[in-house]
């Protein structure tokens, strides 16, 4: 053999070496998830364990939401604190990726609501009288003493003329009621598009008293508790890799078959709620537009980039670029140019958003957020989803050791401070109580279900506590804020009357925090650092809410490194 060929052998062999190493290197995949005990999703679904979450895509928006990318922020940091009050420390805090309405719930969305609810649980059943009632928003926070504003108590929520317009009216009790319906109304829509639910609508089927309380929580738990035990209203299922038992017979022609849908499977929607306040502020300030390298330049006054209400564009230059009270007697502007437009509230989507995509984070109305009032936001406080409200629950159980649904004829009410009813549970919801102190036992991040005054007040967290009872409470209270008597008449409800001690405080346990200016505010309140409460059972005329669900998974679907790594050797 000469030279010349064991050359060529040689060039043979490096690049059949040099192709292998391409190909093993192509394979070995750092990112891909490998069975550990090499069991394949399809062969555990197979035999009736989790199925596979093949076909998975990610989670999508849901209607009308857009996703607010998590990140750090400093909460609190506002330009201007004429009022001296140090109600805005500022703090660091992170907050994860969450989706967010990207307006104000309008008055045509909650009357869809309004509409669901009277036909549901129609007013005339004794079952059900007090539910109806107590979702209508209080349309008479119009009235003024001094002022003529019966137009818009009579028309404000129902008259066409302001359908696109935010609901207001609603109180905080109110509008967590909201999220909790919207949560069983999106999911049930999902089910129907899925065909696991006939078409509920097209049935007539909301009529039928005790047939259409879909809960999602109670589906997921036990799908045969729902529609009063009628099982034909479920379509099919979801596919089943299970093969049928030797013997065991065919299902009958129209009969649910398959599968019901699972956590597992991804397909129902995460549940609606109030936004933290951490969450709203993080969302309305969209620190991203000022965002230099890994920083953020300056402070944001507004929800807007800039110092000032008015637009700098050239084509609108001048004109205000929110709804908001700009003086005394002053709602909207000289008439005809830069007039804001609007008495009173305006038409959602009337302004530019800001740079998260969300409408109206600055004016219009202020906005309900879920936690518990304080006056200081500490700055050893929880620095991760920070968050003031948390009562630990657990569903309740029964003697049989089955999960406890709410009746669907019996319902038990509360009576508000304000003396409104309201349904403790609806029919067909699952039903929780306070977690316990043995349930806590020997745990390290929390030690009872009521955390609404943790180191606020509470025995563990001052010794300077006054340790004797209040005489209308069963426990020691920090903040001397009014205390309705509850004592029980003979209807069963509890009397009207008012707390006759002398309070040095409106805070209380169910103070809750509204964030933005609304129409009715001054600019200084446009601030989305500000801060402000209100009882929770209580409603007024510039206060409205919108609703977010949590991102679940990762942050943000934007790949962070290639699929393949090249791997030298």
């Amino acid at each position: 053999m000469n030279l010349s060929h064991i050359k060529n052998i040689t060039k043979v062999l490096i690049t059949m070496l040099l192709i292998v190493s391409l190909v093993s290197c192509h394979n070995r995949n750092p990112r891909k998830i490998v069975s550990l005990t090499g069991w394949s999703g399809k062969d555990k679904s197979a035999v009736g364990f989790s199925e596979s979450k093949n076909g998975y895509r990610g989670q999508t928006a849901p209607p009308g939401m857009v996703l607010v990318e998590g990140g750090t922020f400093t909460m609190g940091q506002i330009q201007d604190d004429v009022l001296f009050d140090w109600n805005t420390t500022p703090v660091k805090q992170q907050v994860r990726s969450f989706y967010m309405d990207e307006t104000e719930v309008t008055n045509s969305e909650y009357l869809f609501y309004l509409d669901w609810m009277e036909k549901v649980f129609p007013p005339n059943n004794v079952n059900y009288e007090h539910i109806y009632e107590s979702v209508i928003p209080d349309t008479l926070v119009w009235r003024d003493v001094l002022g003529f504003n019966e137009l818009l108590t009579e028309n404000y929520l129902r008259h066409p003329g302001y359908a696109d317009y935010p609901v207001i009216g609603v109180s905080w009790v109110q509008a967590t009621q909201y999220c909790t319906w919207r949560t069983n109304r999106v999911n049930e829509k999902i089910l129907m598009d899925k065909g696991v639910l006939k078409p509920l609508f097209e049935l007539d089927s909301l009529t039928v008293e005790g047939k259409n309380h879909f809960d999602t929580e109670t589906y997921i738990l036990n799908p045969t508790a729902l529609f009063d035990g009628d099982s034909t209203i479920y379509k099919k299922g979801l596919p089943s890799n299970m093969p049928r038992k030797k013997g065991e017979k065919k299902a009958a022609r129209g009969s649910f078959t398959g599968r019901h849908v699972k956590i597992s499977d991804g397909v129902l929607s995460a549940k609606f709620r109030l936004p933290t306040e951490v969450e709203w502020e993080y969302a309305a300030k969209a620190v991203v537009e000022g965002r230099e390298y890994n920083n953020v330049r300056g402070r944001k006054k507004y929800a807007w980039s800039g110092k000032y209400t008015r637009n700098k564009n050239k084509r609108y230059m001048g004109d205000q670029l929110a709804n908001f009270k700009q003086g005394k007697g002053d709602y909207s502007g000289v008439p005809g140019w830069s007039n804001d437009g609007a008495d009173i509230t305006i038409q959602v989507k009337s302004y530019e958003p800001n740079a998260f995509g969300l409408y109206d984070m600055s004016g219009n109305v202020a906005e309900w957020v879920s936690d518990v009032y304080r006056p200081i936001i500490d700055n050893d406080a929880n620095d991760f989803n920070y968050f003031r409200g948390n009562i630990f629950t657990k569903k309740m159980i029964d003697a049989e050791g089955k999960v406890v649904v709410a009746d669907n004829y019996t319902v038990d009410y509360d009576t508000l401070d304000n003396g409104r009813i309201v349904p403790k549970a609806l029919p067909g919801s699952v039903k929780y109580t306070p977690v316990t102190k043995r349930d806590a036992y020997m745990r390290n991040n929390y030690e009872k279900a009521y955390n609404v005054d943790a180191e606020d007040g509470d025995l563990a967290s001052t010794k300077f506590y006054n340790k004797e009872e209040d005489e209308l409470e069963s426990k020691p209270r920090m903040y001397n804020s009014p205390v309705k008597p509850r004592e029980i008449g003979e209807s069963g409800f509890i009397k009207q009357q008012y707390d006759t001690k002398k309070r040095t405080t409106l805070i209380s346990d169910k103070s809750r925090v509204y964030k933005g200016g609304s129409w009715k505010d001054r600019e200084y309140w446009l601030d989305p650092s500000q801060r402000r409460y209100l009882p929770e059972y209580m409603a007024t005329n510039f206060i409205g809410f919108r609703c977010v669900t949590d991102r679940i998974g990762p942050m943000t679907y934007k790949r962070r490194m290639p699929t393949t790594t090249k791997i030298r050797y």
